[in-house]
């Protein structure tokens, strides 16, 4: 079994649009990839008192390539009393760190149909305002190589 490093990023995103990124990004490249799908234990606060649930996990694994044994898992859950926070965690191999890495994760950020660590004020106000989450979705993606301060989708010709 290869060494990773486990990467998990709070983003403004669905899982789906998360997994989708990256499976446009292998397809271009001809990577051999398998879906996953697991479930993950979440915590909801319900006034002082955390409630445990289950959450449904979307991934996608990289079999071959240069990325082989990079993947992704994504999930969604509601931390409070509403709106839900989307989680996608990236599991990294010690081989494909550095600028490999940081060139993927930035690629994978403009396939995003929007910016992934951007929420608009509704949606923060929904989720709870001052969650750590929002300013620590940024912090990871700027200590990872990603330019946070200037965010362009790519064309999707779609």
């Amino acid at each position: 079994m290869a060494v990773t490093r486990l990467i998990e990023i709070p983003v403004s995103i669905t899982p789906t649009d998360g997994i989708r990124a990256l499976r446009r990004i292998g397809e271009e490249r001809g990577w051999t990839m398998r879906r996953v799908q697991e479930t993950r234990m979440v915590h909801r606060w319900a006034i002082i008192v955390p409630i445990s649930r289950q959450a449904r996990v979307l991934g996608l694994v990289v079999e071959d390539g240069v990325a082989n044994g990079l993947s992704i898992r994504s999930w969604s859950f509601v931390p409070g009393s509403a709106g839900r926070l989307t989680m996608v965690a990236f599991e990294v191999p010690r081989g494909f760190e550095g600028e490999k890495w940081k060139e993927l994760l930035r690629e994978w950020a403009l396939h995003l149909p929007r910016c992934p660590w951007k929420w608009s004020f509704s949606e923060r106000s929904m989720i709870g305002y001052f969650l750590p989450e929002f300013s620590r979705s940024r912090a990871l993606f700027s200590s990872e190589g990603v330019d946070i301060s200037d965010w362009q989708a790519l064309d999707s010709g779609e």
